[in-house]
């Protein structure tokens, strides 16, 4: 009797069930969260050709390639900071030591004094200090953005870069290579051409063995000038975020501003992005991470985050300041996607008592985002949480207003993406004066708010609530 011969389709089914076995062993021994892990497996099986590219482009493997070298630049850069060293322990801590030591044990800088420390919470005043600052700069000029729009905006302060380059300041431009994408080509080559510098954060190449959605990028948001003037917060350079060109419905974002020594930290954060992405070192360190001759009152701490790291200090610092509110936690976000721990650390601070209050937008500029935001909410409000939407247009800020003594001004959003595969930054502002304009634009925005209440949720319909929960189960992927 003849042996029969396997069908292709038989073949097909094997190989696919053989291929999926080793890519769900190769998932598993990444150790990612159980919550990505199912992701992942479920994007694999649901959407086995189109699963593997996607896994193939943000997966993790080419992450931890690039964190190998992420981790050499670290140890390069350590000689040009080590001056923060010398003040330290200048600042002091008070009954906040234990927040500010979870960044310090992660490796972040420690508090540091800072002086005129200012809060910006629309786009054209923010521009305009960003401005005044670089037109006093008389040594160098840093910036790091995610987004770079060739706009208004964009080209205006390309130009204002340009001007000062020829005037002899050294120029320092880093944008990222998947936010900045539509400033490729020719955009810069006025600032070039005037002798500043420009660089590309993991760029993309169509042809090339680098990738066009990178899952490894900087979403960091910087401004230094001079070493003594300091700027960080959501703001990017586009059009969309300045009434001057949008009207009413540029994006509300909040922004910070500050002289002092915590600058020197936000310098060292630029300088090592720069050196990871050019490989080239300043030309000289103590220009750059001058002294300052005075130090005010205000206390700031920048803590980084990102990929390169395990510790990942941005998500562990937000842990650890809502379990460690006392009256209330006041949040603002673009995109409410948290992973179980900052979930939780939310509802058992609502239940304790503590007055939990969430912004978010009411419509954001992903349909995604917005449904996955929306399966939380419930838990939220069930623990006695409030939820506002911001109706009148999308609000971009990402802040945190901790009891009466504690403002954070991030990059990072509430989701798995800021916390574990985004280059991030955040400002924590110690004492009273921040934390009170924060409140304040807080009250402010929820003039413009509706409030969520379980009435409204419970009578949603099914379909809405399929597309939230479904959307939910990708959350660790957003």
């Amino acid at each position: 009797m003849p042996v029969s011969t396997p069908s292709w389709s038989v073949l097909i089914g094997g190989a696919f069930t053989t291929w999926g076995a080793v890519m769900a062993v190769v998932i598993v021994l990444q150790r990612r969260s159980p919550a990505a892990t199912i992701a992942w497996l479920l994007v694999l099986t649901v959407f086995p050709i189109v699963g593997w590219l996607v896994y193939r482009l943000i997966g993790p493997q080419r992450l931890e390639r690039r964190k190998l070298r992420r981790r050499a630049t670290r140890k390069l850069i350590a000689e040009a900071t080590g001056t923060l060293s010398e003040i330290e322990h200048a600042a002091p801590m008070r009954h906040r030591e234990q927040l500010a030591r979870v960044a310090i044990s992660a490796g972040e800088a420690p508090p540091l004094r800072a002086t005129a420390v200012e809060l910006y919470t629309e786009g054209q005043a923010t521009y305009q200090a960003i401005a005044t600052a670089i037109a006093a700069a008389r040594h160098h000029v840093h910036l790091e953005y995610y987004i770079w729009e060739n706009d208004q905006i964009g080209r205006r302060l390309r130009d204002q870069l340009a001007a000062r380059a020829n005037a002899g300041i050294q120029i320092r431009v880093l944008v990222d290579g998947t936010g900045a994408y539509g400033v490729r080509g020719g955009f810069f080559q006025p600032l070039i051409a005037a002798g500043g510098e420009v660089a590309w954060f993991n760029p993309v190449s169509l042809l090339g063995i680098r990738r066009r959605r990178a899952d490894f990028r900087s979403h960091r948001k910087i401004v230094v000038c001079d070493g003594r003037v300091g700027f960080t917060g959501g703001m990017n350079v586009a059009d969309d975020q300045t009434q001057e060109f949008t009207g009413g419905k540029a994006w509300r974002d909040t922004h910070l501003r500050f002289e002092g020594s915590a600058v020197r930290a936000l310098q060292r954060v630029f300088v090592e992005d720069w050196l990871y992405a050019t490989g080239k070192e300043l030309p000289s360190r103590e220009a750059y991470f001058p002294v300052p001759k005075t130090d005010g009152g205000e206390v700031v701490q920048i803590v980084a985050s990102g990929p390169d790291l395990d510790a990942f200090p941005i998500h562990k610092v937000f842990f650890a300041a809502i379990n460690q509110a006392a009256t209330r936690v006041w949040l603002t976000t673009p995109y409410f996607v948290p992973d179980d721990a900052i979930l939780s650390a939310l509802v058992c601070a609502a239940m304790r008592g503590v007055d939990v209050r969430v912004i978010a937008p009411a419509r954001g500029d992903s349909r995604l985002v917005d449904l996955a935001a929306r399966s939380y909410f419930p838990e939220l409000l069930a623990a006695g949480a409030r939820v506002f939407e911001y109706v009148p247009r999308f609000i971009h800020a990402k802040t945190f207003v901790i009891d009466d003594d504690v403002a954070i001004v991030a990059t990072a959003n509430l989701d798995n993406r800021s916390f574990r595969l985004d280059f991030e930054l955040a400002a924590v502002v110690y004492g009273p004066p921040i934390n009170r304009q924060l409140e304040t634009a807080f009250q402010a925005d929820l003039a413009h708010c509706r409030e969520l209440h379980h009435g409204r949720l419970a009578h949603q319909g099914f379909w809405t609530r399929l597309g939230q929960s479904g959307a939910r189960l990708l959350s660790p992927l957003l």
